[in-house]
């Protein structure tokens, strides 16, 4: 079980370069099987990687266990985040969070979406390269703030983002809080964001508005509640999590999906053909997307899921037994911590045939709704991620405005790094360019796409010949 103190925590955070599981995984499944034990940050564990007993875990959330994080992890995200909270006070949060990124919401959001991926990739193309994983983070986190506290970085004296780039850099590290090392950064991050979210409510509760705008009216309309639960905490740490897991899953998620694309060309080429027919079949060029086409658009969720089941951006997740419980003829003991870990289920080549490589063909015909056995990258059981959806729709249009409009090609870096947590040590540089001018134009981009419709059949050659 590793070293006093420690245990294997040294190990469990190796970096592996690969997309396959972790030598520190790999190496105990073969010795001890899919469930064994260890030692992290100095308290006993049970890893999962068997499909069974994680699936079992987050089905009795509540009942055999909870969700529940090492201590270093809730001095990061806060004593009161909604990671921490159980019962009543989780689901009055997550209804919250699901009036901002339920459905509906996400149907009036649809259009905002479109046109900052729009805008985002014109300014893109005119630069000698881009950054990806900065750049579509700055585009998500941009996004987010604003529907989340109207937070507008050009009119902004503080610059938000900043502070969570130092939270990120920090989070999935040694917890050593000692001047100088990334842990420590983290925790002043996390700080720094904290009082400027702190000052904009307090700014905010000074002057009120009388309609909703955004999801920070919403709260500060809960908090004034005489019979309200929500505490300003509460509130605060909230805002937090929701901006952090927002933009920098999704940008990590949105840069595997663009360097899978400029390495599969097939894939890229039948994800053009799906979003070309798309737009062929639109009656009104200057319309944007319709909700109706976002949930047409079926290779493209076989992409999203594909990268998602590669990535595993989350490598593990934290349950506390409440009881002893007894599964497969192991004994769990009341208080240990389980760790499932997606990737070994993701990887699995027993459930995905060859799965390492990228084969979004693999999804055809398969319906996701939630997590299951074979695929929990969203999570699973009760605390199913709430933001899926939105990730969806984040990912799908701006793969839609980028392969309608625009050509790209890899520049330089892609090399990725798992300290567990995904990384691009060396970035990943791409190059766009514009496809050609009727395609920016909607009117041009009308009369090009006639064009591209079959002819009728009495101007076809054959029919010309008889």
């Amino acid at each position: 079980m590793g070293l006093p103190l420690l245990g294997e925590t040294l190990q469990f955070f190796a970096p592996n370069t690969t997309s396959d599981l972790s030598y520190f995984i790999k190496r105990r499944m073969e010795r001890y099987g899919p469930i064994f034990r260890t030692n992290l940050v100095g308290r006993p564990v049970i890893i999962s990687t068997d499909p069974d007993l994680s699936y079992f875990v987050f089905q009795q959330e509540g009942q055999l266990f909870q969700s529940w994080y090492p201590d270093t992890f809730t001095e990061i995200f806060g004593r009161q985040n909604v990671g921490s909270l159980h019962g009543f006070m989780y689901k009055y949060l997550k209804n919250m969070v699901l009036n901002l990124f339920g459905p509906e919401s996400l149907k009036k959001m649809l259009s905002e979406v479109e046109h900052a991926a729009c805008r985002t990739l014109k300014k893109w193309s005119s630069q000698e390269y881009v950054e990806l994983k900065d750049a579509t983070a700055s585009l998500i986190f941009d996004l987010t703030a604003k529907k989340l506290i109207s937070y507008d970085p050009e009119k902004s004296s503080e610059n938000l983002r900043e502070n969570f780039v130092a939270f990120i850099k920090g989070l999935i590290s040694f917890p050593l809080d000692i001047p100088g090392t990334a842990y420590h950064k983290c925790l002043q991050g996390r700080n720094k964001a904290i009082r400027l979210l702190k000052n904009m409510l307090q700014e905010r509760r000074a002057k009120p508005r009388k309609k909703q705008i955004d999801f920070f009216d919403y709260v500060l309309e809960e908090l004034e509640k005489q019979d309200t639960i929500l505490t300003e905490a509460i509130a605060l740490d909230l805002m937090f999590v929701l901006l952090f897991a927002s933009f920098e899953t999704t940008s990590l998620a949105l840069t595997m999906a663009v360097k899978f694309l400029s390495d599969h060309p097939l894939v890229l080429k039948e994800l053009t053909e799906e979003h070309e027919a798309t737009l062929r079949r639109k009656e009104n060029p200057n319309y944007g997307l319709t909700w109706k086409e976002y949930k047409s658009m079926r290779f493209t969720f076989q992409i999203i899921n594909e990268t998602v089941r590669l990535a595993n951006i989350v490598p593990v997740i934290f349950r506390k037994a409440l009881k002893e419980v007894k599964f497969k003829g192991y004994t769990i003991p009341a208080g240990w911590a389980v760790v499932v870990c997606p990737p070994a289920i993701h990887l699995n080549p027993a459930i995905y045939k060859d799965p390492l490589q990228f084969n979004p063909w693999r999804w055809d015909g398969i319906e996701l709704n939630g997590a299951s056995k074979n695929f929990m990258a969203f999570g699973g059981g009760m605390r199913f991620c709430v933001g899926t959806d939105f990730t969806k729709v984040q990912m799908a249009v701006f793969l839609h405005c980028l392969v309608t409009k625009y050509r790209f090609k890899a520049i330089k870096g892609g090399d990725i790094v798992r300290t567990p947590g995904l990384q691009f040590p060396n970035g990943f540089q791409i190059k766009l360019s514009v496809k050609n001018e009727a395609n920016q134009d909607p009117t041009l981009r009308y009369f090009y796409l006639q064009c591209l419709k079959p002819w009728p059949q009495q101007y076809t050659s054959t029919a010309l010949r008889s």
